[in-house]
């Protein structure tokens, strides 16, 4: 039976906490290492420290994701982790993005992992929320679609805000946290008061039907990891990660040594997030005609496409690479919607064969595989290094090649074995209606 489809204001309010939480996100990688490395930390101490505390996920998101899906009352299943998640991640990101004067590596180390720990408690129930407001093919796709609109303008927001009131240049990394931080306590507590007020949160499993009567979900991580379709899309989203990340990691080094255009760097990040932003509609309506899989593979040929001319470029080839960052930019909406949506009908599987559904646990190591293919990707700063690239440059055309083809060769190789690995993707529209049908059924 087809899920009634669900109001735009409801599919607002749903998406809304996403948008102060991608402002959140975005100064602990880029202003957060200046600014306590001007506290007298050194680098390879910040390092360590955030590397420490991004190994604390590793156990924290799991552990969410199994208790949400198994605690609930009348409040639902998704919203009171989220209501208790929220005190904590506004009290540790004061304390962190806006540190006294003597904060040393153990404040760093302490609000960190209690900023990941409430972030955690958010965000893996909030994407596992949006998995069970409907079992309809094609509205988990629009549902996604709001929930990440929104974490790109977050992005977007926290790019463009402290350049606007004049704390984004470089040096001012302390003012530009301070007013990230003020932005974000005002913001998330009330836009995630109106998702905890306007979002349902469905009963599950559906009372009177067979996934409620079945026992148990068995196998705990061995069903789970047993699960083929699950390690396929789950290995191909990794993949497409790491070929997403070694690019925006290596961005700012490519445009200012490669371009000889850091000046503008700005500027084309924001026509990229932008790019992403517009076009997430696009690849709802596309995925609506073909499918979620297939229109995600078509996105990441767009891709590569769009990625071969990069080798070309060189000093003062800016349009070109505007024109570049543009139509890349396109394929970030169908980045962030559809494999989330795809994950979606992958619960639907593992609640027909085992039962009671799992969508804490299946989106907690979603998170945790975003997090490994960041990990992973940061590696090519090193690997530039073994092409004789240095960041203070100069760098002679042996070191900007190598950047190159990490910036760009790479990314287009692991993206075309991210499409191999969704090639026969089994998990269409029809098999996806025939799992709601078995999931819904009336208990016997």
């Amino acid at each position: 039976m087809a899920s009634p489809p669900l109001r735009r204001q409801v599919l607002l309010a749903y998406g809304a906490p996403a948008l102060p939480l991608a402002v959140l996100l975005l100064p602990t990688y880029i202003f957060l290492p200046a600014h306590y490395a001007q506290l007298g930390l050194s680098l390879g101490t910040i390092s360590l420290v955030l590397l420490a505390a991004r190994l604390w996920d590793g156990v924290t998101d799991p552990l969410v994701g199994a208790l949400s899906d198994r605690f609930g009352g009348r409040f639902g299943r998704r919203r009171p982790w989220i209501a208790a998640g929220l005190p904590l991640t506004c009290l540790s990101l004061w304390f962190l993005l806006v540190p006294g004067e003597s904060a040393g590596w153990l404040h760093l180390l302490g609000w960190s992992m209690a900023l990941y720990l409430g972030w955690t408690l958010m965000v893996v129930p909030l994407t596992a929320w949006g998995a069970e407001l409907s079992g309809d093919y094609h509205q988990r796709t629009r549902i996604n679609g709001y929930r990440e609109a929104a974490g790109v303008l977050g992005t977007m927001v926290a790019l463009v805000l402290p350049f606007v009131l004049g704390a984004g240049a470089a040096g001012q990394e302390g003012a530009a946290l301070r007013l990230l931080a003020l932005f974000i306590l005002i913001s998330l507590p009330l836009l995630t008061l109106a998702a905890l007020l306007l979002v349902p949160d469905p009963p599950w499993p559906l009372a009177g039907t067979a996934a409620q009567a079945a026992t148990p979900a068995s196998g705990g991580w061995r069903a789970i990891l047993g699960d083929g379709p699950f390690r396929r899309l789950l290995l191909a989203y990794l993949i497409n990660g790491m070929a997403n990340g070694l690019p925006a990691q290596l961005f700012l080094f490519f445009v200012q040594h490669r371009l000889g255009e850091g000046g503008r760097a700005g500027l084309l990040l924001l026509c990229y997030f932008a790019s992403g932003l517009l076009a997430v509609p696009l690849w709802l309506g596309l995925s609506k005609i073909w499918g979620k899989d297939r229109v995600w593979r078509a996105a990441m040929l767009w891709n590569i496409a769009w990625f071969l001319p990069v080798f070309w470029l060189g000093a003062g080839d800016f349009l070109p690479f505007l024109l570049v960052c543009v139509m890349t930019g396109l394929t970030l909406g169908a980045d962030l919607v559809l494999p989330s949506a795809m994950q979606a009908d992958v619960v639907d599987l593992d609640t027909a064969t085992h039962g009671t559904p799992r969508a804490g646990l299946f989106f907690a190591l979603w998170g945790l595989a975003t997090k490994l293919a960041t990990a992973l990707a940061a590696l090519g700063l090193g690997a530039a290094g073994l092409f004789g690239f240095t960041p203070a440059g100069p760098n002679d055309a042996e070191a900007l090649t190598g950047l190159t083809l990490l910036y760009a060769g790479l990314p287009i190789l692991l993206k075309l074995l991210a499409i191999a690995l969704l090639w026969r993707w089994p998990l269409d529209q029809t098999a996806q209606a025939a799992l709601r049908r078995r999931i819904e059924a009336p208990s016997p």
